[in-house]
């Protein structure tokens, strides 16, 4: 049998003030028409299907299409619920759907639920196993609560066998940050967790027994070592993090007996995620040229010097999904100072208030502030704090 393996949709993401919706639309047209043309079973979803807890009712309407549109081709959907997801909101109306053939775990249970799939070889079967936090599990860390879920399936599986002994190929579902013997997998910029002291890693070698195991979480494309256990990525680039990577959806192929392929269907946006560097000059001049292009969602480092005046306005006027622009030597420093669409300096390390200033006049002026400068402003920011 064969199914679709995709995650991290993020449907409603916001990015620096710009709404994802229409390319998240283009994208999920893609998949449908992916998963009708490879004639697959099923398509799974491994957790992240909105950006938020409380998704916007657009995001609800262009997830309800795309799910309606997978129905109607006869091709059913396998989905958990990811860190970004509520999981009693993803689980309404579950009992329901399954009729329909989208089987849906939000909330993880003891019992993981199982859905069974028949291919014209084999049986497979999904099990589910949703994003839940330690604490809620009962458990110290993610590792030991997914061992701890996963050790009822196989003691069920175990008297399963004895009494059938008929093989099944066996896919898990699930979300976590999963590592290698303690190698990290490949992270971007847009990642949002945070992992604390390893509390959040869980080994591979923990799903040992699945024929394959279809991850979300990560929003790069990516196989775990030589484990068939692999991250499907984002559908979409959501950072200039990102800007390198190719999305794609992961098109598995199950056997008689076990995993046969996977490959990567590649995916095209409606507009990159890109950077382009030059001087404000010359990326007029190059947008004057372009064409589809600068519609692209662009970061610009600029390498003019001294003060410009409303950078991102005058761009914009070329470029209109210009979302960034960071000056040349600011990110050659590492000093973090960019120019955000509003065209003010922001500086990303904490600093005083006399700091920020000192780093504003050296931008702007192209010269450090005189000892008489730091007087003054130093007394200015006493008077006005109080």
């Amino acid at each position: 049998m064969k199914f679709l393996h995709v995650s991290d949709l993020h449907i409603g993401k916001v990015v620096n003030d710009f709404s994802m919706l229409e390319e998240q639309r283009f994208i999920l047209d893609q998949i449908s028409g992916m998963a009708v043309a490879n004639k697959v079973e099923a398509v799974v979803i491994a957790g992240d299907i909105y950006d938020r807890a409380i998704p916007p009712g657009e995001a609800v309407t262009l997830f309800d299409a795309f799910l309606t549109g997978l129905v109607r081709a006869k091709i059913q959907v396998v989905m958990i619920s990811g860190n970004h997801d509520s999981p009693e909101r993803i689980s309404f109306g579950g009992r329901l759907f399954d009729a329909q053939g989208v089987h849906i775990a939000g909330v993880a249970e003891e019992a993981l639920t199982r859905v069974k799939i028949e291919g014209e070889e084999s049986i497979t079967e999904f099990v589910l196993l949703p994003f839940i936090k330690s604490a809620k599990a009962g458990a110290a860390n993610s590792a030991e609560a997914v061992e701890k879920l996963l050790d009822r399936y196989w003691e069920e599986e175990k008297a399963a066998r004895v009494e059938t002994g008929a093989y099944k190929n066996r896919v898990l579902v699930t979300h976590y940050f999963v590592t290698d013997a303690g190698r990290e997998p490949e992270l971007s910029d847009s990642e949002t967790t945070i992992h604390v002291g390893g509390l959040d890693n869980v080994d591979a070698s923990l799903f040992t027994g699945f024929d394959y195991v279809a991850l979300g979480h990560i929003h790069k494309p990516q196989q775990i070592g030589d484990h068939p256990v692999w991250y499907a990525g984002s559908l979409l680039k959501y950072s200039f993090g990102e800007v390198t990577q190719s999305k794609c959806a992961l098109l598995v192929t199950m056997g008689e007996r076990g995993l046969a392929k996977v490959r990567k269907l590649p995916l095209h946006p409606l507009h990159d995620f890109r950077k382009i560097k030059g001087s404000l000059k010359e990326l007029l001049e190059a947008g004057q040229c372009a064409g589809e292009e600068r519609f692209d969602y662009l970061q610009a480092i600029l390498t003019d010097r001294g003060e410009l005046i409303d950078p991102m306005g005058t761009l914009r006027s070329v470029y209109p999904n210009m979302m960034q622009i960071i000056r040349e030597e600011k990110e050659l420093t590492g000093a973090g100072e960019e120019l955000t669409k509003a065209g003010a300096g922001t500086l990303t390390q904490r600093k005083d208030a006399l700091a920020l200033f000192e780093e504003f006049y050296r931008q702007v002026r192209e010269e450090p502030l005189s000892e008489e400068g730091k007087s003054i402003v130093a007394e200015l920011v006493k008077e006005l704090e109080g």
